[in-house]
């Protein structure tokens, strides 16, 4: 499984290359940012997408002519839908989800900006988000994004992944930590 998840993400990563320097040459970084996140918000969203991406039953004309017909759709740049029709014809469809991350880090670097992953407890207010985007920016010194979700198992508290760096503050890891000292006391 490993391999499979390397191998898509060394596809991936010389179409989502590809594209992008083919679009930054051409001025049109945020029209791409628009389109990827689409393109993502339709991976997840649609389960007959993900099954013709996925599927051996489907020939390669048909890859082709559904991503094609989703990409016109879609109003995706003459770029981006016909990379998506050259990996349905290279059978490199399976490597979607792996190109929109790509792209998306790609686009998200070049914009001096850095996604936070934010596991909370409850969901976070508006003010919330703001002050934690706001300090989170000032730590990195990069405009931040967040991405936030809600795991009502950490009891309380967030945890909070930026680049490398995780800051776990919940109640469910404090509460792991103050049982492993009385497994050591007793």
């Amino acid at each position: 499984m490993a391999n499979t998840a390397s191998i898509s993400a060394n596809v991936a990563g010389r179409y989502a290359q590809a594209v992008f320097e083919l679009v930054r040459e051409q001025g049109g970084l945020d029209q791409l940012s628009a389109q990827v996140e689409s393109l993502g918000a339709a991976l997840k969203d649609s389960a007959d997408l993900r099954t013709l991406i996925t599927s051996p039953l489907f020939s390669r004309e048909e890859q082709e002519g559904a991503i094609g017909a989703i990409a016109d759709r879609m109003g995706l740049s003459p770029v981006l839908g016909n990379t998506l029709r050259l990996m349905a014809q290279n059978r490199r469809l399976f490597a979607l989800p792996q190109l929109v991350d790509r792209l998306s880090a790609l686009i998200a670097e070049a914009r001096g900006e850095v996604t936070a992953d934010v596991v909370s407890a409850a969901t976070l207010t508006a003010e919330q988000e703001r002050r934690l985007t706001e300090t989170l920016a000032q730590k990195s010194g990069k405009t931040v994004k967040l991405n936030a979700r809600v795991d009502e198992g950490l009891i309380g508290g967030m945890i909070v992944k930026l680049g490398s760096q995780m800051i776990d503050s919940s109640i469910r890891s404090k509460l792991a930590s103050l049982q492993n000292v009385m497994k050591e006391v007793g």
